[in-house]
């Protein structure tokens, strides 16, 4: 596996000079050819496909991408360019940048809201024209910041064009999870049957309350994927939308007057009843027993 742990060698790499040491836009058809193999950036890469070459795999699943499309990939995350050990000319532009270069900015303290930095599995982000047009703008801006000499505004300067970039890339997934919105909503379906399966089954009992991230990995997306999907569709986050229908199977048993509210609270998966208790009094403003005594 190659480790890319400085602008530099990413750079060399695909023979383009390191215009600054924190941040560089790279032309990845200036390299030679290479041999597929894994990697690991230990900094931020937008990076625009320009043709089909070979297929990037982050974990066990595939970058949904083709010409035109962006992937995001954010610091210490393995790659895989597959098949491995193949040759291949890489076309295309990345636009990569040190967590150091954001200490100490509104964007260094919002980066992890840009949850597409930790998308995985087919949920690259495809560009019309029109997008790529603007995206092709923020890169020619930055490109020329970086290519003058350092004063005491570059950095500045610098940033606010990477976060105009990164707030127009947001708007551009926004309008992506409306147009797939057919997709999305069969990913809702099997959500709302694998949610309704677990609740029903043992598992509740014994693995307690499921979270956000084994849902995302029963679906093959990574969790800040399918939280933002699910934010999207129903206007809750996915954990609200998961504690809902906790809520709901909890009403429902609490009116069973042969079992204690202990014991539903186990069986809800809850590790302690006042946890349970303060859950569901957070949830309708009721205790579990004041909520059995409205039967």
């Amino acid at each position: 596996m190659i480790i890319y742990d400085t602008i530099r060698k990413y750079s060399e790499t695909f023979n383009n000079k390191t215009l600054h040491p924190l941040i560089n836009l790279v032309d990845l058809s200036r390299s030679a050819p290479l041999e597929r193999t894994r990697f690991r950036l230990d900094f931020y890469a937008v990076i625009i496909k320009e043709t089909m070459c070979g297929d990037l795999r982050y974990g066990n699943q595939y970058y949904d991408y083709a010409e035109g499309t962006i992937v995001f990939i954010g610091p210490g995350q393995v790659i895989a360019s597959e098949p491995e050990g193949e040759r291949h000319q890489p076309y295309g532009k990345a636009l990569i940048f040190h967590p150091d270069l954001i200490k100490g900015t509104s964007l260094g303290r919002q980066i992890h809201e840009y949850s597409f930095f930790s998308y995985q599995s087919n949920e690259a982000l495809h560009l019309s024209d029109s997008e790529r047009g603007t995206v092709d703008t923020c890169f020619r801006n930055i490109a020329v910041e970086i290519g003058q000499n350092i004063d005491r505004h570059s950095k500045k300067l610098i940033v606010a064009n990477l976060e105009l970039l990164l707030k127009y890339c947001t708007r551009f997934y926004d309008r992506q999870f409306i147009t797939r919105e057919h997709i999305n909503h069969g990913i809702i379906s099997q959500f709302d049957e694998k949610l309704t399966a677990y609740l029903l089954s043992d598992k509740l009992k014994t693995h307690g309350l499921p979270g956000v991230a084994y849902f995302a990995a029963e679906l093959h997306l990574s969790p800040n994927y399918f939280g933002d999907l699910i934010k999207k569709e129903t206007g809750k986050s996915a954990l609200e939308y998961i504690q809902l229908q906790v809520l709901e199977l909890a009403k429902e048993r609490i009116f069973d007057t042969t079992k204690s509210v202990s014991e539903i609270a186990y069986e809800l998966g809850f590790t302690y009843p006042q946890h349970f208790t303060r859950f569901f009094k957070q949830k309708t403003g009721m205790s579990p027993n004041e909520y059995r005594q409205t039967a």
